[in-house]
């Protein structure tokens, strides 16, 4: 018995020697360039070359029937854009606009 158990601890051994780390990659961590709910959300900083940004937050807040407040810019590699969804400022009379495309 002792044999087996010792066999088995051999195996995984080597079973996790041989395995790869992975450590530069991750499925489930990865973060998309567009993330938000309806109280705001963050876009990637390099995905303001691309489109705009302000644009998107405009619509995504309008969905909720909010509007959109910027509330930061991390203008760097990895650097983020934040936003924040709130409700429709004293005295605005109508509710925000929603674009369909």
């Amino acid at each position: 018995m002792r044999m087996i158990g010792a066999a088995s601890l051999v195996a995984m051994g080597v079973v996790l020697a041989c395995a790869p780390a992975r450590a530069d990659f991750d499925w489930v961590n990865t973060v998309p360039p567009f993330k938000a709910n309806d109280t705001g959300g963050i876009i990637a900083y390099p995905m303001a070359s691309q489109v705009d940004v302000r644009q998107i937050a405009v619509d995504h807040c309008a969905y909720y029937g909010k509007v959109a407040k910027f509330l930061a810019v991390d203008p760097q590699y990895g650097g983020y854009i934040s936003f924040a969804c709130r409700w429709v400022p004293y005295g605005g009379s109508e509710r925000p606009l929603r674009t369909k495309y």
